[in-house]
């Protein structure tokens, strides 16, 4: 499946059903924030990286925080020439390996089980799905700040400021729909010191069932914003 996907234009469709049989985590923590992303905006992502901006195939791609692989995975089967998970589960890194497997891209893919600060080295583009630091405050801006370290091009998904009952229903309708939005004065501030622009924002739809005990609901949705963001130049301190 790999090779096929990397040699030809790939439908969204055809992406989201392979994403869709990854295995996802089968004991997620409340504590680190282990939302599997959904095959619907992973694709989305996939898709802008690879076919607007070609940020993927045939580049080294990061995935920070990577779960069971979704994007790492993805990427893969998109023509990246590398893609490395990096997480702090075991758990979740070995079930990463053996999806990758499962889908015939494992000689394509690295898995690491650490804190992100062990990756070093130059990637073209980071994926990344962080802790949106509802559990533990501001978890997110480690990863923004390891990202534009190691990579010149970063995709990074975080909980969005909006909350219109409209727009959720709109997207609903229509998941593959592109609606553009002001990125946060702190989040847009934050990149800049870590020496990063941003250059796009995009509000998408995400949908999570009831995972932990404190969920009220069987099913939840919530808006979700994908940043790009380019490197323009060193951190400042």
């Amino acid at each position: 499946m790999g090779r096929i996907m990397g040699e030809r234009l790939v439908r969204r469709l055809d992406l989201e059903r392979a994403i869709l049989s990854i295995d996802p985590h089968p004991s997620p923590a409340a504590h680190l924030e282990q939302y599997t992303i959904t095959p619907e905006i992973a694709a989305q992502i996939l898709f802008i990286a690879t076919y607007t901006n070609d940020h993927i195939i045939g580049k080294r791609v990061a995935d920070l925080g990577c779960g069971t692989g979704r994007l790492a995975i993805g990427s893969a089967l998109m023509g990246a020439k590398e893609a490395v998970g990096v997480d702090i589960d075991k758990v979740a890194t070995t079930t990463a390996s053996k999806n990758a497997e499962k889908l015939g891209i494992k000689e394509k893919t690295q898995w690491v089980t650490g804190e992100i600060t062990v990756i070093k080295g130059g990637f073209d583009t980071v994926l990344q799905n962080p802790p949106f630091g509802i559990q533990r405050k501001n978890a997110d801006r480690k990863f923004l700040r390891k990202a534009l370290e190691i990579a010149e091009h970063v995709y990074s998904l975080h909980k969005s400021s909006q909350d219109s009952p409209e727009l959720i229903n709109k997207l609903a309708r229509n998941r593959t729909q592109l609606i553009g939005a002001a990125p946060s004065p702190f989040l847009n501030g934050l990149v800049e010191r870590c020496g990063g622009e941003v250059i796009a924002v995009y509000t998408m739809l995400m949908t999570i069932p009831r995972m932990f005990n404190f969920h009220k609901r069987t099913r939840h949705q919530f808006l979700v914003d994908i940043y790009i963001i380019e490197r323009k130049a060193s951190p400042t301190q």
